[in-house]
């Protein structure tokens, strides 16, 4: 079962209602939090705070950068601010303004927050990730949950996954519907590979 109950958000799309996005069927929310170590998203702490009080699982992502892993990933803690039951997500995809993260860094982002918190954050990428990886599974980031995002009827893997936890299967216009969500309108949705149950117990 496929469950397509998940929008991932930042301060680019405006927020109306928590309630009428909940009552729309949104189980989980994903606001940017943080980019390289220079940025934090305006919208993030006062949205962390809405959306629980309105009932929904909370996650936060980063946007790696070319640098230091290590340094974004304090950076990125330090303003999550995560609560037990918080997602953690790199967000790992080319950066059209400067210099993009590489594979090692990556490692070293998802590799640190592993150590601070007990878990694997999940790993968010495409087609620069497939190509980064050219072929060959990185063990480190494999350990993560996949985030994929692919706007195609059947996404494809990069290797190290047998499967993807998260599917962006649209970006609000392009990938198949539906787009909008009553309350924020047209914005990024992602499915789960699961039922709900399953979805509380990943996310939690």
């Amino acid at each position: 079962m496929l469950l397509n109950a998940i929008i991932d958000l930042s301060h680019f799309q405006d927020v109306t209602s928590w309630a009428d996005i909940k009552a729309d069927g949104i189980v989980g929310v994903i606001n940017k939090c943080t980019q390289g170590t220079g940025f934090v998203d305006p919208t993030y702490a006062e949205r962390q705070t809405a959306a629980k009080a309105a009932g929904l699982l909370w996650g936060a992502y980063h946007f790696g950068e070319g640098g230091d892993g290590v340094q974004q990933a304090q950076y990125f803690l330090q303003h999550a601010t995560p609560g037990a039951g918080d997602l953690l997500v790199l967000d790992y995809e080319q950066n059209t303004q400067g210099a993009s993260m590489t594979l090692a860094e990556a490692e070293q982002f998802v590799s640190y927050v592993q150590g601070q918190t007990g878990r694997w954050p999940v790993l968010y990428g495409g087609s620069y990730l497939i190509e980064q990886l050219n072929g060959t599974a990185n063990a480190t980031l494999s350990s993560c949950p996949l985030w994929i995002a692919a706007y195609d009827a059947d996404p494809a893997l990069p290797p190290g996954w047998p499967s993807w936890t998260l599917w962006q299967y649209t970006d609000g216009q392009h990938g198949s519907g539906p787009y909008s969500v009553n309350g924020v309108g047209t914005c990024d949705r992602d499915q789960f590979n699961g039922d709900l149950a399953q979805l509380q117990q990943f996310w939690g």
